[in-house]
C-alpha cells in the first residue's frame, strides 16, 4: 500500500501549544505582523495547524509552533519573488512643480467628433417614423373595429324594430292573459 503523501502527518494534541497571542508575537518578531483575527482566518482556512476548543467565553484556538514558522517561511518566500513589500515610489514632487510653475491656460474646445451626431439623429428619425407608422397602422385598425360596432349597433337597432312589429300583429291572436284575482284585496285583515 502507497503512502498518501498529500496528506500532512499526524500531530499529537501536545503539540499544539501556542494561543493566538502566542502567534501574534512570532509574527511579529518575524516582521510580518498580524492581527488576532489574522490568525483564526488561517486557522480556519488550514494554513495553521490548530485545534479550536470550546470555552465557557468562546472558542480558544491552539496552535503549533511548527505550523507559524512554515506559515511565515511561505510569507517570507512570497514577499521575496514580489515586489509587494517595498514601498510605492512617490511622484508628487514631480506633479507639484509643474502644477504651480505654470498657470493654467483657457484653451478653446475642440470640435467633439469622437460621437456621430449626424448618425444618433438619423438613427432617431428613423425610429420616429418607425412608430408613426405603427399608430397609423393601430388608428386603422381601430377604425374598422368602430366601423364593425357601429354596423352591429345598427343591426340590433334593426333587430329590435322588428320584434316590436311583430308582437303588435301577433297580439290580437294570442289570449288575453287573465287579470289578477281581486279577492284578497276585498278580504279584511
Amino acid at each position: 500500500m502507497t503512502a498518501d503523501l498529500s496528506r500532512q502527518p499526524a500531530t499529537s494534541p501536545d503539540e499544539y501549544t501556542l494561543t493566538i497571542d502566542d502567534a501574534l508575537a512570532r509574527y511579529e518578531h518575524a516582521g510580518h505582523p498580524r492581527t488576532a483575527r489574522s490568525i483564526q482566518r488561517y486557522c480556519a482556512k488550514g494554513h495553521l495547524d490548530c485545534l479550536r476548543q470550546e470555552t465557557t467565553f468562546g472558542e480558544k484556538y491552539l496552535v503549533t509552533p511548527a505550523s507559524v514558522a512554515r506559515h511565515i517561511a511561505q510569507i517570507e518566500e512570497l514577499a521575496s519573488t514580489t515586489s509587494r513589500d517595498l514601498p510605492r515610489q512617490v511622484a508628487t514632487d514631480v506633479a507639484e512643480d509643474q502644477s504651480h510653475k505654470d498657470p493654467p491656460q483657457d484653451q478653446p474646445t475642440s470640435p467633439d467628433t469622437s460621437r456621430p451626431v449626424a448618425a444618433y439623429i438619423e438613427r432617431v428619425e428613423g425610429e420616429n417614423e418607425f412608430l408613426r407608422k405603427q399608430i397609423d397602422v393601430k388608428d386603422g385598425q381601430l377604425s374598422v373595429r368602430d366601423k364593425t360596432i357601429e354596423a352591429l349597433l345598427e343591426r340590433d337597432r334593426e333587430t329590435n324594430i322588428l320584434v316590436n312589429q311583430l308582437q303588435r300583429m301577433l297580439a290580437p291572436m294570442l289570449p288575453q292573459p287573465a287579470e289578477p284575482r281581486q279577492e284578497n284585496a276585498d278580504r279584511p285583515q
